[in-house]
């Protein structure tokens, strides 16, 4: 507030209200874990958003979001190895012994279950899992 940065500060205050309406939600204080759900939650907002106004013609949106969501992925541990998503993949595969394009939910059930606490995002697991799968 005092360094007048009013892009940061309307990020931040987006971030404290998501935090305390999970809160309310929960009926509780939130854990760590919990918390960096939220932040990501609302980095995928961000990243999505960022796609609709740039298809849209937005250019200003794009802008507005893109600031914030550098500011939200700050708040987040840094992203998941590749390979580690490679290795939890085939790990996942292994496990459930899924063969084909069909058995792609059990694999991300178990991949996502072995990358928790991980920064990594649903869209390159699944992405990595159908390389696999062949699909």
């Amino acid at each position: 507030m005092r360094r007048k940065d009013a892009a940061r500060l309307s990020a931040l205050r987006m971030l404290k209200a998501a935090l305390m309406n999970r809160e309310v939600e929960k009926a509780r204080a939130l854990d760590e874990a919990e918390g960096l759900q939220v932040v990501a939650t609302l980095v995928k907002q961000r990243k999505d958003s960022i796609e609709q106004f740039g298809s849209a013609g937005r250019q200003d949106l794009v802008d507005k979001e893109s600031a914030e969501l550098a500011l939200l992925e700050s708040y987040l541990p840094p992203a998941a190895d590749p390979a580690l998503v490679e290795r939890a993949v085939a790990e996942a595969i292994a496990e459930t012994g899924a063969a084909s394009p069909k058995d792609l939910g059990r694999v991300m059930k178990a991949a996502m279950a072995k990358l928790a606490g991980q920064n990594v995002d649903g869209k390159t697991v699944n992405g990595v899992a159908r390389k696999r799968l062949g699909g």
